[in-house]
């Protein structure tokens, strides 16, 4: 099951609740940040391609200077995915087939984006929430200003291109107990379904 979303739409809150129901759960995000860590597999090419200026004194991808790179350079960001969407698909790819849990939920932030990725997922659920409260919500959580997570939305599929792609849509405008609840209704659904194709 592709989850995706935009930035502060809640995805990694409904992926920890379908977590805590027995699913099993595949973050790229998560992929990402480990192959970006010192030591990571990713961090040798990382160096060669963006120099010493975007690696941090402990060995780790310096995120906030590649962030700030990639979104006003897109050369740059062409250069950064290449480099690691390969690398994050492959080890999705092992973590997904190694799971023994009824279903994976797939957490993939630019599923929209990602023609690739969408073939890879035999539906797609999106956490969906008004822009004004994912602003609010990443600025309640990080250091970035309002204008800097508006400029991430809008390099991110629209909301309308998102939900137009869903088989599956959970409403994250409210609480976490409503979150919670769309969850256990679809995670009752998602067993229901991996019990047939097992089958």
């Amino acid at each position: 099951m592709g989850l995706t979303g935009g930035i502060g739409s809640g995805k990694s809150a409904a992926a920890e609740e379908f977590a805590r129901l027995g699913a099993g759960v595949v973050d790229t995000d998560a992929i990402a940040r480990e192959l970006t860590l010192p030591g990571g597999a990713a961090m040798p090419q990382v160096k060669t391609l963006f120099g010493d200026a975007f690696v941090l004194p402990s060995g780790a991808m310096d995120r906030d200077a590649m962030r700030n790179r990639v979104f006003s350079d897109p050369t740059a960001k062409r250069a950064l995915e290449s480099l690691l969407h390969p690398m994050i698909r492959d080890e999705g790819e092992r973590r997904i087939a190694a799971s023994r849990a009824p279903y994976v939920i797939y957490l993939v932030p630019l599923l929209a984006e990602s023609v690739d990725a969408r073939r890879r997922v035999d539906r797609i659920l999106v956490v969906d929430a008004p822009e004004a409260l994912q602003i609010e919500r990443v600025g309640a959580r990080s250091s970035l200003a309002a204008d800097q997570v508006r400029a991430i939305v809008a390099q991110q599929a629209t909301r309308a291109q998102r939900r137009a792609i869903a088989d599956d849509l959970i409403d994250n405008s409210g609480t976490l107990a409503s979150l919670h609840r769309q969850v256990a209704a679809l995670h009752a659904r998602y067993l229901e379904m991996a019990a047939s194709c097992a089958a």
